[in-house]
């Protein structure tokens, strides 16, 4: 009796997860042992040629580089910034609350929408940044034709579009710790940055566990803001992970390098 409700509520999830990843996963397997562009049978087997290819690619390389920074930058920038935000605005209050909309108003714009937003803040002609260049007296760069630049400023879009996420994440850690736990240690005499490293950054663990996850599988597939941004350019040069598989194995109807693709990397 006591299994019946675990397979009720655990079936659905499995089959859910079977139909929409595992099969995926195994047809993306399958694809990359043959030179198939999607229609007609699966045919002309070309054994590791599609591993190679992708293992070769000029671009492959930079592709993995920049995901890998997008990690980076999001656990040593983005976090620690999200956890002091949090860390200032965990007390209740009006002025408070404002601010947490404030922050967290850029997560709820769709990331297409971010993207093109920036794009147009970025835009050496008409956009904001010459604007505040011509104010200041200093001539701005094309940071979106630039590769030098337009990773760092992809890396802003970033971090604005999804700080507010994790502090909202740890706010809501922080609001559960036992206010008689932070209350003890101050009548103890403790000061407040002990506090915050004793107790209220301990107590937050799994907030903090939850929000690293959710940024590494975010960096992961980072697809939807770089497209509208910059499309992968200059010369390739901002391409992530996906957006390497969209441009070159999906856009090119390659479903067997992009099936190579999906297996090396995930």
């Amino acid at each position: 009796k006591s299994l019946l409700p675990l397979l009720l509520f655990l079936t659905p999830s499995l089959v859910l997860f079977t139909v929409f990843v595992v099969l995926p996963m195994v047809d993306a397997a399958t694809f990359s042992f043959f030179d198939w562009n999607g229609y007609g049978p699966i045919t002309d087997f070309v054994g590791l040629k599609n591993y190679e290819d992708v293992l070769t690619h000029r671009n492959f390389g930079t592709a993995v580089r920049n995901s890998l920074i997008v990690i980076a930058v999001s656990l040593v920038i983005q976090l620690p910034l999200a956890m002091w935000a949090a860390l200032a605005l965990s007390e209740r209050g009006v002025s408070i609350n404002v601010l947490r909309t404030i922050f967290f108003v850029p997560f709820m714009l769709a990331e297409v929408a971010a993207g093109l937003i920036w794009k147009f803040v970025y835009d050496g002609n008409y956009g904001l940044l010459p604007i505040v260049g011509d104010t200041l007296g200093v001539e701005m760069p094309f940071v979106l034709a630039d590769k030098f630049w337009v990773i760092p400023a992809i890396m802003l879009v970033i971090t604005w579009k999804y700080f507010g996420f994790h502090m909202m994440i740890y706010i809501a850690g922080l609001q559960s710790i036992p206010s008689e736990v932070i209350e003890a240690a101050r009548l103890d005499g403790v000061k407040k940055w002990q506090i915050v490293r004793h107790i209220k950054l301990p107590m937050a663990r799994s907030a903090i566990v939850i929000s690293v996850f959710f940024s590494i599988t975010g960096a992961l597939q980072l697809f939807d803001i770089i497209i509208p941004l910059t499309n992968g350019g200059p010369s390739h040069s901002s391409h992530t992970i996906v957006t390497f598989l969209y441009q070159f194995g999906i856009l090119r109807m390659k479903l067997g390098f992009g099936g190579a693709v999906s297996v090396i990397l995930f």
